[in-house]
């Protein structure tokens, strides 16, 4: 029987895709009430993990040009969302702070999803979520490497396995 939300046949496949659109959904508009990018949230998510990075670095992670980070940073700190200082070694370098605090709001609603879904999947059995953990990284990775397979065939031409 198809699922009329997601137009999913198996019900694992439709839970995993209305919470995939849910999350996402929440954090559109989370964003939005901020008025920032997705590119400008996973740069205070890297940042926030990662105090001190250099610009290249970010960019890197990101996927970016060396200008495009430049172009965002430049744009979140004239904005107070981040903070530049120079390396008390190498003046030439730079290194990127957040000078907000993504735990306090409003900037809490970039992750509210995600912290309210984690307390409810902190109530399950451990055992049970051990087994779907397993489950989802194993498929997750599976499929994964089908893609890669997939995308490498089509660079070299030849058909994948």
């Amino acid at each position: 029987m198809m699922n009329a939300e997601t137009g999913e046949t198996s019900p694992l496949m439709a839970a995993l895709a209305l919470y995939s659109w849910e999350r996402d959904d929440a954090a559109a508009r989370a964003r939005k009430q901020l008025g920032v990018n997705e590119l400008d949230a996973k740069a205070l998510a890297y940042i926030s993990l990662n105090p001190g990075v250099r610009p290249s670095e970010l960019a890197g992670h990101l996927g970016v040009t060396s200008a495009g980070i430049t172009t965002l940073v430049e744009r979140l700190v004239r904005r107070g969302i981040m903070r530049r200082e120079a390396d008390e070694n190498d003046r030439r370098v730079s290194h990127i702070h957040l000078a907000i605090d993504l735990e306090k709001e409003p900037w809490s609603q970039l992750a509210h999803f995600q912290n309210t879904f984690r307390g409810v999947v902190e109530q399950l059995d451990p055992e049970v979520e051990q087994d779907f953990a397993t489950f989802l990284r194993h498929a997750t990775l599976a499929a994964k490497e089908q893609a890669a397979s997939v995308d490498r065939a089509a660079v070299t031409g030849v058909p994948a396995a």
